[in-house]
């Protein structure tokens, strides 16, 4: 599939990644990304090899108890077994988001937000924000800038703007410097994960009236 996404994560973004210095709800995008694209994947390997590396030459070590393996091991033995959840065969979400969705598409609790645009909201810590969205086909959102970052990935067709073209996988990195229109295309509805690190800026007014209810 790697093959076919054109539009992929930053390097900034994989280091952060790698580092663990995302926010939970920006460490799901990637994770979902990453389940996807074999190019990506391949350079956080890379940042994790670089990562590992710089762990190994830290003189920062610490005594351990002598018992400590012992009783490591004493404590994976003894632990309840793990219940691994049943995976959908063919699945329009990637695993990482079917354990926030507890499932696959059909168990999202959508909730509408107007023209017959719904969003899910996704349970993360901290200030950003993760939410699933699904808009119509042909259908346009608000056009909108942004306060802070935002990056959208297609899980399910594509939608277009003054950018580019998006379909399954591509990531689209909004700054503040992004006045845009996302429209799906006419060809079939289109399921995003979007995740923000501030809201967004509508230019008209009613967006601006309900975006508090709809936290967006």
């Amino acid at each position: 599939m790697s093959n076919k996404i054109k539009h992929h994560l930053t390097d900034d973004l994989l280091m952060a990644y790698a580092a663990g210095t995302l926010p939970e709800a920006f460490d799901l995008m990637v994770a979902t990304h990453l389940s996807l694209c074999d190019h990506c994947r391949a350079r956080a390997e890379s940042f994790d090899a670089v990562g590992g590396y710089v762990l190994e030459e830290q003189d920062d070590t610490v005594a351990m108890n002598d018992k400590a393996l012992a009783e490591t091991m004493a404590l994976i033995a003894n632990g309840a077994p793990i219940a691994k959840p049943k995976r959908p065969g063919c699945s329009v979400l990637p695993t990482p988001l079917q354990d926030y969705v507890g499932g696959d598409v059909n168990d999202i609790r959508w909730r509408p937000i107007g023209m017959g645009v719904k969003q899910a909201i996704l349970p993360t810590t901290g200030d950003a924000t993760a939410r699933l969205l699904f808009i119509p086909a042909g259908t346009a959102v608000p056009d909108h800038s942004h306060n802070g970052m935002e990056l959208t990935m297609v899980l399910q067709g594509a939608f277009s703007d003054e950018v580019d073209h998006f379909a399954r996988g591509d990531v689209e990195i909004a700054d503040e410097d992004l006045h845009h229109t996302p429209t799906a295309d006419i060809t079939g509805d289109c399921i995003c994960l979007a995740v923000t690190d501030a809201p967004l800026k509508f230019n008209k007014l009613m967006p601006r009236l309900f975006q508090p209810f709809l936290r967006i």
